[in-house]
């Protein structure tokens, strides 16, 4: 069936508000979940703090960097030195090896360790063994796919259950796969700073310079025009957050000293299919329709959630409470986002600076215009048959 924006703004009730969306005309929230008002933090800290970033060159790293410099602190940086070793120029830099090469971080002090490029259990043991005395807090980048179940709605980074595995397996060598690694790696980290540390699990993690194109596809496929396949009947939720909100909330947690275990996702109580794709569409100047599949239909003519539907997973079964986190405890602690559009206005002007192969082609398993046109055809001869 394809849904007009009118239809949309009539019956939807969106899990963001229709200002953050963009939406022309809105005068207030369609709902009660509406993002909270953006707070550039624009207060300077009292004291500036020493951070030892472990990576900090690849998508998330750069943005944490900066939104830290911004905030006037005193940053270093140790990695290989291989990726975008162009940025920050008046950085130190030091050289090293997660796999054991720490030569260089020895003898050193800093106020907190920001850790984002470790997926092997035993590269956190070595690192947070090392700096435990000489580091006062230490920052995880985990993953929300360190949950084994996400059946249940409402649930936490505290009450979500995480997937069993053997830390004997690491020292064998065997790769558990990357939740389950993950889930070894948060150990690693406890085990060495105990309630030192702070653990964010973040969700889809979008925005500018996001080479995945695991939220870029749909600004990008809406901004092209044309008739879209839109997955289920728009009512399914999605949770992400933008790698700016993400660096904020980093940099604010640690001036502020928190600890513990979060969630990093937005918006509050997810947001509807149908409210993520007018709201792209309201930031894109092309000529689109929505034809809403039924999810089934989707899965038969290998539509799959998370691949040729980015963002998108039914809300049945394990996965009715993927995008329905409870986020107080976050908001607690200083999360907020930005409005939708910003996001995809932004991603979508980043897109337009890539190389041309990469504009032509994504990443990923998005949706290929000639499998959406096939499925499309046959969403629509079924429709004819019966009636």
């Amino acid at each position: 069936m394809a849904t007009t924006r009118r239809e949309f703004l009539r019956d939807s009730v969106a899990a963001a508000g229709a200002i953050g969306l963009g939406m022309p005309g809105a005068s207030g929230p369609v709902s009660g979940n509406a993002a909270p008002a953006r707070d550039r933090r624009t207060a300077l800290p009292q004291s500036t703090l020493r951070i030892l970033v472990l990576g900090g060159t690849g998508f998330i790293g750069p943005h944490i960097v900066q939104q830290a410099l911004d905030r006037g602190h005193q940053l270093t940086l140790f990695n290989r030195g291989r990726t975008n070793t162009h940025l920050f120029p008046e950085v130190e830099k030091l050289i090293g090896d997660r796999t054991g090469d720490l030569e260089s971080l020895k003898g050193r002090t800093w106020d907190v360790v920001i850790d984002n490029s470790a997926s092997n259990a035993v590269w956190v043991r070595l690192t947070a063994q090392l700096l435990k005395d000489s580091v006062e807090r230490y920052l995880f980048t985990s993953t929300r796919s360190v949950y084994s179940d996400f059946s249940r709605v409402g649930m936490t980074a505290l009450t979500a259950p995480l997937y069993e595995a053997d830390p004997t397996a690491v020292d064998r060598g065997e790769d558990l796969g990357y939740g389950r690694n993950k889930v070894l790696c948060e150990r690693e980290a406890r085990a060495a700073f105990g309630d030192r540390a702070l653990i964010v699990r973040p969700g889809l993690i979008v925005g500018p310079g996001d080479t995945t194109d695991r939220f870029t596809y749909w600004p990008v496929r809406i901004d092209r025009g044309g008739e879209v396949l839109a997955p289920g009947d728009g009512s399914d939720r999605c949770m992400f957050i933008d790698v700016r909100d993400l660096a904020e909330w980093y940099v604010h947690m640690l001036e502020q000293g928190t600890t513990g275990i979060y969630n990093a996702l937005t918006p509050k109580g997810g947001m509807r299919f149908d409210a993520l794709l007018y709201g792209i569409k309201a930031v894109t100047s092309g000529d689109v329709w929505f034809t809403w599949v039924d999810a089934d239909f989707c899965l038969e003519n290998r539509v799959r959630p998370y691949a040729e539907m980015p963002l998108w997973y039914p809300m049945r079964g394990n996965r009715l409470g993927f995008a329905q986190f409870d986020l107080t405890r976050e908001i607690r602690v200083g999360l907020k986002w930005r409005p939708l559009a910003d996001t995809a206005r932004d991603t979508l002007k980043w897109h337009h600076t890539r190389p041309p192969e990469e504009q032509e082609t994504l990443r990923g398993s998005s949706l290929r215009p000639d499998h959406e046109q096939r499925v499309l055809a046959a969403w629509h001869a079924r429709g004819s048959r019966h009636r």
